[in-house]
């Protein structure tokens, strides 16, 4: 086992439009937005909330990923992410295991992290992110 817990990085909430969502993190929780970036097709907006995170997540593009989860099912929680201490190890540890991967291989995402995602059906329908 490594040597330090996995731990909860960030949460990511499909929505049609950021400028909508937004009002009530920054308003009403009074939180402050970080600047907007794009990745996997989407605008990003993280909301820092104690040790954890909220992301934003608004398509850019109509076949992206958010765009056809959106299509699917509507706003919501997209997928959940969890830091771990070793990305390559936990991933290698997931093979052994046989979960589905989306990623066989870590690669960059909001913030330049390596982030690697677990298939929702071998994690009882949540998509899981990984990052270090």
């Amino acid at each position: 086992m490594p040597d330090a817990p996995a731990r909860v990085a960030h949460v990511g909430i499909a929505v049609p439009s950021i400028a909508a969502a937004l009002p009530f993190y920054r308003d009403i929780l009074g939180v402050a937005p970080g600047t907007p970036e794009t990745a996997d097709g989407a605008t990003i907006v993280s909301l820092p909330l104690g040790d954890v995170r909220v992301e934003l997540l608004e398509p850019l593009q109509a076949d992206g990923p958010v765009a056809q989860f959106l299509a699917r099912r509507g706003p919501g929680i997209h997928h959940i992410c969890y830091r771990v201490p070793d990305l390559d190890q936990a991933l290698a540890r997931c093979r052994a295991a046989g979960y589905q991967l989306v990623d066989d291989r870590p690669r960059r995402g909001a913030g330049g992290r390596r982030i690697a995602f677990l298939h929702p059906k071998a994690t009882a329908g949540i998509l899981l992110e990984l990052t270090e």
